[in-house]
């Protein structure tokens, strides 16, 4: 047995005294160590012990998104005068040196994060040049504090239902009709027709005018309106929500409007989300979350032995099982399942009608539908402030399920052109849920309260709104600072393609593929004849596929023997396909007394054309998901005007002043 040296080293070559034992040392010197492994590497038929694990002198850096490093950076960039008590085993926590920005610690962390990152880098680079004070820092924050505590308090009057689901649906729904009519212009060559200026002027917007062309001097005259635009917005935001000592320093509202506008509103917000493969990856995110959920809630214990169970009756049966019996046992778990469904869907309607009863009523809107008494049904309703004794038409309450979220999904989906007969009977359901006995959809009716119950118990829940800031930290800015960020843009035209596609598959699998099918045209049933036309060009096009009188099914005579499918390829050639004989005798004569053809005898040949067809018939259809609803969001001067629309909106509801008063009048009226 090789002896191991334990003792320390001599500065010589001598042997170190043998011993199987090591001291019970607390500590061990790093050089020793070293010297000892040296030594013993080096003399001929000493093995060395295998490296002792060390503890590191430097402590392991952290997530930069854990909420102990998130309060370390702001320590360090907002409380600099506080890093004195850095020595203490328990620092002091965050709502003790800085003022709370909201009722909640958790929101304020984040919040203060991203401030922090914002003064850090637009702040700090270069006011630390000039003074070493931190005041000036202090006093800024204490703005932003005193702004976000009265934005809260206008939050608490605001109907986040009818916000969130009602108003700016309606928006999305008249960016889809825009953008829609500007793509299917009626001009015809030589004439050419910018989608762009027709969009512009179905939405105009004075911020985004004129409407910049390539190589011209409008694009510089677009961005310095947008920027003031930008710059008008904050202004009489602050003109609202700041004391009058602070609105009467210059200096501090013309930086903290400029970091407003210009870092707030306009970088992080209108040109991030206004990208189309920002809104594509966040599409594919929202696409990702709801499938983990669903899986989450469909996976258990009971889920699981269900499943095991009827693999076991169904799928392992041994070959020698009759056909008879085989029945039987698809039959006894078919109905198992079935009452398994009936009985769950009996408690749930059972449960649904308990809780609606117990529920209390929604709150009275502080944002409501405003219809003229004298208008009818075909004109488009507005929204308006609360109504006043000055205002003569009377308010009309908006039941959850006449939301525009509604309608705007429908529209976006191109429900009323690719499946009228469900739209219309979703109408007549929707109709009746509200002008029906027992007004079950009406405003405050078991249904409405049932769904205002869901929305704030599973949507308007403050808890998720830590982590969502989080996550937008964590994708703007990586590691608490600007720079590459972990979603990057398509560098390639086919990148971008590529992308777009993901965002449509992404989409689809939401559905059952069944389900897809049977919506965007394709035959879903088991027993029908599925054939695809051979796709011989890139060429796309947007909405539903329309058939002509040419894309038709005859039969060449009345027995039936030979079925001929005239239809149009994408190249505009007419494709004549015989199929099999639609008759039993027919059918023996040509194919012999089994009556199926040789390659469907087989099976191989079959299954491969019908992989083939799946395969052209998925093409197709995230083709069209692609036309139809990604292209929606596929230019970025048009999603500009659904951004700022949506903020004009959000501030408008959070400050009514602000539709009533223009800036320069709001900032007379706080100083005079």
């Amino acid at each position: 047995m090789t002896a191991v040296p334990s003792g320390p080293v001599p500065s010589k070559g001598g042997p170190g005294p043998a011993s199987l034992k090591a001291p019970a040392t607390s500590s061990t010197n790093p050089e020793s160590v070293t010297s000892t492994g040296s030594k013993l590497s080096s003399s001929p038929g000493v093995t060395p012990p295998p490296p002792a694990p060390r503890r590191s002198t430097r402590p392991i850096s952290s997530d930069f998104l854990s909420d102990k490093a998130t309060a370390t950076f702001i320590r360090r960039v907002l409380c600099a005068q506080h890093l004195a008590d850095r020595g203490r085993n328990s620092p002091a926590p965050i709502q003790d040196l800085l003022p709370p920005l909201t009722s909640r610690n958790d929101v304020d962390l984040q919040l203060y994060a991203l401030i922090s990152i914002i003064i850090k880098e637009f702040v700090q680079n270069w006011y630390a040049r000039i003074t070493p004070d931190e005041t000036f820092v202090a006093e800024i924050v204490q703005i932003i504090a005193h702004c976000t505590r009265a934005l809260e308090q206008r939050l608490r009057k605001v109907d986040l239902e009818s916000l969130l689901f009602d108003e700016i649906p309606e928006l999305l729904d008249a960016h889809v009709r825009a953008c829609r009519i500007a793509k299917n212009s009626v001009a015809r060559p030589p004439v050419e027709a910018s989608p762009r200026e027709i969009y512009h002027s179905l939405w105009p917007l004075p911020a985004l005018s004129p409407v910049p062309k390539t190589g011209h001097s409008s694009i510089q005259v677009q961005a310095n309106n947008e920027s003031a635009y930008r710059q008008l917005l904050v202004q009489g935001v602050l003109a609202l929500l700041l004391p009058t000592e602070d609105l009467e320093n210059e200096c501090l509202t013309a930086l903290v409007g400029q970091l407003f506008s210009e870092l707030v509103i306009g970088n992080l917000i209108v040109d991030k989300l206004s990208e189309p493969w920002l809104i594509w990856e966040g599409l594919i995110m929202l696409t990702t979350l709801v499938r983990k959920r669903s899986t989450m809630e469909a996976s258990g214990p009971g889920h699981i032995e269900s499943n095991v169970s009827l693999k076991t009756g169904s799928d392992m049966l041994p070959p020698t099982t009759s056909k008879q019996g085989l029945y039987v046992q698809q039959a006894f778990w078919s109905v198992l399942q079935w009452g398994f469904v009936i009985v769950n869907t009996i408690r749930f309607i059972i449960g649904t009608i308990m809780l609606a009863r117990v529920l209390p009523p929604r709150s009275t809107l502080t944002s409501i539908r405003q219809v003229n008494p004298t208008s009818h049904g075909d004109q488009k309703e507005s929204y308006h402030l609360p109504a006043t004794p000055e205002n003569h038409p009377q308010p009309v309450k908006v039941p959850i399920a006449d939301f525009k979220i509604w309608s705007c999904v429908g529209n976006l989906l191109e429900m009323d052109a690719r499946m009228p007969w469900m739209s219309g009977a979703l109408s007549m359901a929707q109709w009746g849920a509200l002008k029906g006995p027992g007004n079950l959809a009406g405003f405050d009716g078991m249904i409405d309260r049932l769904l205002s119950h869901h929305i704030h118990a599973y949507i308007l829940d403050p808890a998720r709104l830590p982590p969502l800031l989080r996550a937008v930290r964590g994708a703007v800015f990586p590691n608490n600072a600007p720079g590459a960020p972990s979603l990057i843009p398509p560098s390639s035209d086919e990148q971008l393609a590529a992308l777009r596609r993901r965002c449509a598959s992404a989409l689809l699998a939401l559905v059952p593929k069944r389900v897809g099918r049977l919506y965007y045209g394709s035959s879903a049933w088991p027993w029908s004849i599925r054939w695809t036309s051979s796709r011989t060009g890139a060429s796309s096009r947007s909405g539903p596929f329309k058939a002509n009188s040419n894309n038709r099914a005859h039969n060449a005579n009345s027995t039936g023997e030979e079925v001929v499918r005239v239809r149009l390829t994408d190249g505009g050639k007419s494709v004549r396909d015989r199929h099999a004989t639609l008759t039993p005798e027919s059918s023996k004569r040509q194919f012999g007394d089994t009556g199926v053809r040789p390659t469907e005898a087989g099976g191989d040949d079959r299954a491969d054309m019908c992989d083939e067809d799946d395969d052209e018939d998925e093409d197709r259809i995230l083709s069209e998901i692609e036309t139809g609803v990604l292209d929606i969001f596929s230019d970025p001067y048009c999603n500009k005007h659904l951004v700022y629309g949506i903020l004009e909106l959000i501030l408008v509801r959070l400050m009514p002043e602000l539709a009533e008063k223009g800036v320069i009048e709001l900032w007379e009226e706080r100083l005079s």
